[in-house]
């Protein structure tokens, strides 16, 4: 007996993500993981969004990417340092706010919503922005720590969860292999780069090994033509992009495209 989807990936394949709202996306360059970045997203017609979590000194929990605000806003410091009324005062490329997760959560309500935790101190606060949102069945957690997810999955064990990849980049020569592994640990899903330095992650042998298993395969960060269409090709379940025009494009030209809209 197969365990039941979750609801988060209870959509048609393949699934088009708006990678920090489509990061290259003309209209939104330079203003990634803002409100006006998922909602040009949104306009173009995706429903899977994916941003980041992180909290500032004093518990709030943020959608962003960076450790230090330096980057992609105007102002300077480590996040993590800084009260919440100082984050507040960034402005990403200079004119737009950093939003709460919450705000991304409320501000699109029919939106899927990928969320990258980049930090210990960011899960409590994003799972409390998650339950108060009502959101439990469109999100998925994600995470570059075995030990992060580990933690989220104890705390909200109905959430949706992908695959840490350094679990999978682990089994150095043969990934496909970490598979049996993630899935018993509870991951619903991986998400995964193509290349793990020298490793090729995603392989035909790895797609197979993993719908094998009933895990569905995202793929990050895809934005070139060809390089989208061969993962295709593959049958990966998902991209996520930062150029969301050109994602868009590809599948439309497939006849794949459905915006990720759930069933």
């Amino acid at each position: 007996m197969t365990d039941p989807v979750p609801p988060f990936l209870a959509s048609p394949t393949p699934v088009a993500y708006a990678h920090r709202g489509g990061a290259h996306y003309g209209p939104n360059a330079g203003i990634e993981n803002s409100l006006t970045a998922f909602e040009n997203a949104v306009q173009l017609g995706y429903r899977y969004l994916e941003t980041d979590a992180r909290t500032s000194a004093d518990g709030t929990v943020f959608a962003f990417h960076d450790a230090s605000l330096d980057r992609a806003t105007d102002r300077r410091g480590v996040l993590a340092r800084l009260p919440a009324r100082e984050v507040h005062r960034a402005r990403i490329g200079g004119r737009e706010p950093i939003p709460l997760l919450r705000d991304i959560l409320a501000s699109f309500p029919d939106a899927y919503v990928n969320i990258d935790v980049k930090e210990t101190a960011a899960i409590a606060p994003a799972l409390q922005a998650i339950a108060d949102a009502g959101a439990e069945e469109r999100v998925c957690l994600a995470s570059f720590s075995h030990r992060r997810l580990a933690r989220m999955r104890a705390l909200a064990p109905g959430l949706a969860t992908s695959a840490s990849p350094p679990e999978i980049a682990r089994v150095l020569t043969h990934p496909w292999r970490a598979l049996p592994r993630v899935r018993a640990m509870g991951a619903d899903c991986v998400q995964v780069p193509t290349r793990h330095g020298w490793l090729e992650i995603v392989t035909p042998r790895f797609v197979r090994a993993a719908h094998d298993l009933g895990l569905a395969v995202h793929v990050w960060t895809i934005d070139d033509e060809r390089e989208m269409e061969r993962l295709l090709d593959l049958g990966v379940d998902g991209l996520m992009s930062d150029r969301i025009d050109v994602l868009r494009d590809v599948l439309t030209a497939r006849g794949q495209w459905t915006g990720g809209a759930p069933r």
